[in-house]
């Protein structure tokens, strides 16, 4: 394990990581899986689903990190009867023995679980299938050099926090990244400030203030304009 990697146990028993060098947590510390499950399972990717009717779903990740935003989509997906394309940006990929320590087999079913021990590697740059009706392909790749050849319906914004690393919050950035995706896709994000907001607004995107998971007030997703 990196010496400047440890988990973590958060408030509702779930694990993350803390990055020493960055000086943040992969996920809340109110609760690693209650944030997942809130911010981009519900608000994300159910949102998308209830309102598109889709019965297929092409998902980018900004900030793949442990992985648990994928493991609870995926399985999601897999008890719905949703085709699930699922790409993850990530410049600096987890190990095996840190990601498979999370504990987070707990949290979905078995056969998820094992699909994705079975083919996850920091190395994962090609695309990867869990089943018939789901695939992963992680972009090992910085967010401002990331490229793709289609669009997709929901995005999941999970960088670490702006006062960590401000130049993933940038206009710059937001324009680069969110122009993958779909005219009425999604876009969901933990956090909410005047400055995404305004942002995303300028680049297309009707906004709206969300719940927050615990521990947050309110949280942003925007939806793109057709």
């Amino acid at each position: 394990m990196a010496d400047h990697l440890s988990l973590v146990q958060t408030a509702d028993g779930s694990s993350t990581i803390f990055n020493n060098l960055v000086g943040e947590n992969y996920h809340s510390r109110h609760g690693a899986l209650q944030e997942s499950q809130h911010v981009f399972l519900k608000s994300g990717l159910q949102h998308f689903l209830n309102l598109s009717g889709a019965t297929a779903v092409d998902v980018l990740e900004v900030g793949f990190g442990t992985g648990l935003n994928f493991l609870i989509s995926a399985d999601y997906c897999r008890t719905a009867g949703i085709n699930l394309q699922y790409t993850g940006i990530e410049a600096y990929p987890l190990s095996e023995e840190l990601i498979f320590a999370t504990g987070y087999e707990q949290y979905v079913s078995d056969g998820t679980w094992q699909a994705f021990k079975e083919i996850y590697s920091p190395a994962l740059a090609s695309v990867q299938t869990l089943s018939k009706a789901c695939s992963l392909e992680v972009a090992v790749t910085k967010l401002m050099d990331f490229d793709a050849s289609r669009s997709f319906d929901v995005m999941y914004f999970d960088a670490f926090a702006e006062i960590h690393q401000p130049e993933m919050w940038s206009l710059e950035a937001l324009a680069h990244i969110t122009r993958f995706i779909k005219p009425g896709g999604v876009f969901v994000t933990y956090a909410i400030t005047g400055n995404l907001k305004r942002a995303l607004k300028s680049l297309g995107f009707s906004i709206e203030k969300a719940p927050g998971a615990p521990g947050k007030r309110e949280m942003l997703r925007a939806t793109k304009n057709l």
